[in-house]
């Protein structure tokens, strides 16, 4: 494949699933998030594969100015950037809309809509460098249906399907491909975090089916980067094959 390629929450997750997958393939990896001790040890990790180089950041994509020091100083180690993954992106509590937690929406909307708006902006210069770039945007079932107790999640998301299709639009003139990836339950860290580290409530999220994996999104990230050059897949939503749509799913 041998493109670069940059991660967003790739510390666990999708985001790390991602991260080995296109190692596999020999790539450049720039990788991003927040605890610098599991970028280190990822890096390493990964860099055991030969020809694979990888850079990594530190920083917040809640935080704008963090977001653009880390994008003009690695603009300084790589001539341009091919895919851009914009995995960063969590839930925060399950409640009903008149007892959630303020702080809770804030951060969702913080990481899920304007870290992604942030980070793709202050990349984007590096994309319009490369001749096959592409932004896949990790979404989600909730974009789709909205549930109860996950109001904010949901628009969160829905947010997410939005500024894809408006991407796609506004960036036609530069031939950069657009992809949101829209996946259902997938037994990651997102429950535990959901739930604040409830990790009887977490594994009770996929008790009864057989959820999907971080290595199942990474797997389909990879095959929509695999495309031919003018074939480009807009939306994609992928669940396990229990689960229909973002609240029905058949528990055994």
């Amino acid at each position: 494949m041998n493109k670069t390629i940059l991660i967003t929450g790739a510390t666990a997750g999708i985001g790390k699933a991602c991260a080995e997958r296109f190692a596999e393939a020999g790539n450049c990896l720039i990788l991003t998030g927040r605890r610098m001790d599991r970028l280190e040890a990822l890096k390493i990790s990964l860099e055991k594969t030969p020809e694979v180089k990888v850079i990594i950041a530190c920083f917040d994509v809640q935080d704008k100015d963090a977001v653009f020091a880390a994008a003009a100083k690695i603009e300084k180690e790589v001539s341009h950037i091919d895919v851009l993954i914009n995995n960063a992106g969590l839930a925060l509590g399950k409640d009903a809309f008149d007892k959630a937690n303020l702080e809770d929406w804030d951060t969702m909307l913080h990481t899920n809509v304007n870290g992604l708006l942030y980070v793709s902006r202050a990349f984007l210069p590096l994309l319009k460098k490369s001749e096959q770039a592409q932004i896949i945007n990790i979404g989600s079932t909730a974009a789709k249906e909205v549930y109860e107790y996950g109001a904010v999640y949901c628009a969160s998301k829905s947010a997410v399907e939005a500024i894809s299709k408006g991407m796609r639009i506004d960036l036609l003139p530069y031939g950069i491909k657009v992809t949101a990836l829209h996946p259902g339950a997938a037994e990651t860290e997102f429950s535990l975090v959901r739930f604040k580290n409830d990790e009887q409530k977490a594994k009770d999220t996929y008790k009864g089916f057989t959820p999907l994996s971080g290595k199942d999104i990474a797997d389909t990230a990879y095959y929509c980067c695999q495309l031919p050059a003018h074939v480009c897949i807009n939306d994609l939503v992928i669940t396990s094959l229990q689960q229909a749509n973002s609240y029905y799913i058949h528990k055994k």
